[in-house]
C-alpha cells in the first residue's frame, strides 16, 4: 500500500492554519487520484464456483471480479483501460492470497493440503464459459486476451482453477469457503458435480460455514440442530414470547402441557412450509411478522389482566402455528444444505429449537422466582414485565403493519390449482384437529383438576 510521507516540520497553528487547510485539501485530492491498488471494497461481489472430484484430484474452478483483489497494483494503459499483458504476472499471487488461502476443503473430514494453482486468467464480462463446468475448465486452455485494449479494469473477471490431491473421487467432500471478505456483500453460486450422482447447487450469501457437498444424514442433522438452536437464541421475538409464556407458569405440569402444545403447533406449520405447502405470495412473510408481534402483545396483555392457565395451552397452540411459519423463513434458504435428507433436516431443526427453548426456560424460571421473592411482589412483577414487553412489541407490530400495507393482496383465480390448494388446506385442518384432540387428552391427564385462575400458582 502506497504511503504518503509527511515532512518533519513544526507549524504554529495560529500562524500556519492556512497552510494546514491547503495541505488537507491536497491530501484529499491525492487520495482521490491514488493508483488503482487502493480501490475501495466492492459493494456486491458475485462468485461462481464448480467443485468436481475426478480421479485422484478435486478440481475447484471459480470466477470472481478482478476488483475484489484489492492489494495489487492494477496496470493501466495510457487510455485508462486494463493492461492485460502487464497484469498477468500479478494474478497467481492475488489468486492465492485472496481466494486459495480462504478455502478449506475436506475429504472424509480430513483437511486437504498441497493446493496447486492449475490456471489463472483474465476474462471479459461477456464471456460465457462459466455456464457449465466443461467449458469453464477448458477455458484456461484458451490464449489470453492480450489483444483486448478497451477493457475497463473494474469490469474484468478473474478466473482461477485449483487442484487438491485426494484419495478417491467417491469420498465425502466438504468445503468451508470464507470469501465474504471479497466485498461488502458476497453472493456465491457453488455447484458440486459428484461422479455418478446428480449435480448439487448451493446459493448463499457471506460465509456459510462448513458445507457438506453431498451430506450424509448425520451431517445434515448436526448442521440443522445448530441452526435451530442459534435461531431461537438470536431471535428476540421468540425469546419474548417464551418469557410471556413462562411468567405465570412455573409449575411443572401446566408448563409441560403448554410447551408441548407450542412445540407441536410450530412443528406442523414448519413442515408444511418447508415442503412447499405454504403461500408463496410476497405479502405472506410480512403478514407472519405482524402476527408474531401480535402474539407477543396478546400474551403480555393476558398476563396483565390475569391469564386463564387452564386454557393457555390452546392459546400457545394457535400462536405456535404462526411461529412455525416464522421459523420456516429461516429454514427455507438453508434446506439446500440438507441434501436429500429433508425429513432428517426438519426433525433436527426442531430438535435444535426445542433444546434452545428448554435452555431459555431453565434460565428464566429460577430468575423469575428469585425476582418475585426478593425484589418485587409476584403480581406487580408480572404486570411490570408484561407491560414492558407489550410496549416494545406493540411498536414492532405497528412498524411491521406499515410494511405489510405496502403489499397488494390479490385473490387467486378459480381454477384447478385453487382446488388443489383447497384440498391441501383441508388436509392441514384435519391434521390440526387431530393435534388439538391429542393435546386436550394430554391436558386432562397432566393439568390439575381445579382450574388455576391465579397468576403464578406454585
Amino acid at each position: 500500500m502506497t504511503e504518503i510521507l509527511r515532512p518533519r516540520m513544526r507549524f504554529r497553528p495560529a500562524r500556519h492554519s492556512f497552510f494546514l487547510v491547503i495541505a488537507g485539501v491536497l491530501t484529499l485530492t491525492l487520495g482521490t487520484a491514488a493508483p488503482a491498488n487502493a480501490h475501495e471494497i466492492p459493494g456486491t461481489v458475485a462468485v461462481l464456483a464448480y467443485v468436481k472430484p475426478e480421479g485422484r484430484a478435486l478440481h475447484v474452478v471459480m470466477r470472481v471480479p478482478l476488483e475484489a483483489m484489492r492489494d495489487i497494483d492494477i496496470p493501466l494503459s495510457p487510455q485508462g483501460f486494463l493492461d492485460i499483458r502487464a497484469v498477468q504476472p500479478l494474478l497467481p499471487e492475488a489468486a492465492t492470497q485472496w481466494i486459495a488461502d480462504y478455502l478449506k476443503v475436506y475429504e472424509n473430514g480430513r483437511l486437504l493440503k498441497g493446493t496447486r494453482l492449475a490456471g489463472v486468467r483474465i476474462s471479459l464480462p461477456s464471456d460465457r464459459s462459466f455456464v457449465e463446468y466443461r467449458t469453464a475448465s477448458l477455458h484456461f486452455r484458451d490464449p489470453p486476451n492480450d489483444a483486448v485494449t478497451d477493457l475497463p479494469w473494474r469490469q474484468a473477471m478473474l478466473d482461477v482453477a485449483f487442484d487438491y490431491p485426494i484419495e478417491s473421487e467417491q469420498s465425502a467432500f466438504s468445503i468451508d469457503p470464507s470469501l465474504a471478505h471479497l466485498g461488502v456483500h458476497t453472493n456465491t453460486v457453488l455447484r458440486f458435480l459428484p461422479p455418478d450422482r446428480p449435480e448439487r447447487a448451493f446459493a448463499y450469501s457471506g460465509n456459510p460455514g462448513l458445507v457438506a457437498l453431498d451430506p450424509r444424514w448425520h451431517q445434515a442433522a448436526r448442521r440443522f440442530v445448530q441452526l435451530g438452536f442459534t435461531h431461537i437464541l438470536s431471535g428476540i421475538d421468540h425469546l419474548l414470547f417464551l418469557l410471556c409464556l413462562v411468567i405465570p407458569l412455573r409449575r411443572l405440569r401446566p408448563l409441560i402441557v403448554v410447551a408441548t402444545s407450542f412445540t407441536l403447533a410450530h412443528s406442523i406449520t414448519l413442515a408444511i412450509s418447508a415442503l412447499g405447502f405454504a403461500p408463496d405470495a410476497l405479502w405472506f412473510p410480512p403478514l407472519i411478522e405482524v402476527l408474531v408481534a401480535l402474539s407477543i402483545v396478546y400474551m403480555a396483555i393476558e398476563n396483565i389482566v390475569g391469564a386463564r392457565l387452564d386454557r393457555r395451552w390452546l392459546v400457545a397452540f394457535a400462536f405456535g402455528l404462526v411461529h412455525g411459519f416464522a421459523f420456516s423463513f429461516a429454514l427455507r434458504e438453508s434446506m439446500q444444505f440438507g441434501g436429500a435428507h429433508v425429513a432428517a433436516s426438519l426433525l433436527a431443526f426442531n430438535v435444535g429449537v426445542e433444546l434452545a427453548q428448554l435452555l431459555v426456560v431453565a434460565v428464566a424460571l429460577p430468575l423469575l422466582s428469585l425476582l418475585f421473592r426478593r425484589v418485587v411482589d409476584e403480581r406487580m412483577g408480572t404486570i411490570i414485565l408484561s407491560a414492558l414487553v407489550a410496549h416494545t412489541t406493540w411498536h414492532w407490530m405497528l412498524d411491521r403493519g406499515a410494511t405489510l400495507g405496502q403489499y397488494r393482496f390479490e385473490w387467486p383465480p378459480l381454477d384447478a390449482a385453487l382446488a388443489v390448494t383447497a384440498m391441501r388446506g383441508a388436509m392441514v385442518l384435519i391434521i390440526l384437529a387431530g393435534a388439538l384432540w391429542l393435546l386436550a387428552a394430554l391436558g386432562d391427564r397432566l393439568a390439575p383438576a381445579a382450574t388455576e385462575r391465579e397468576v403464578g400458582v406454585e
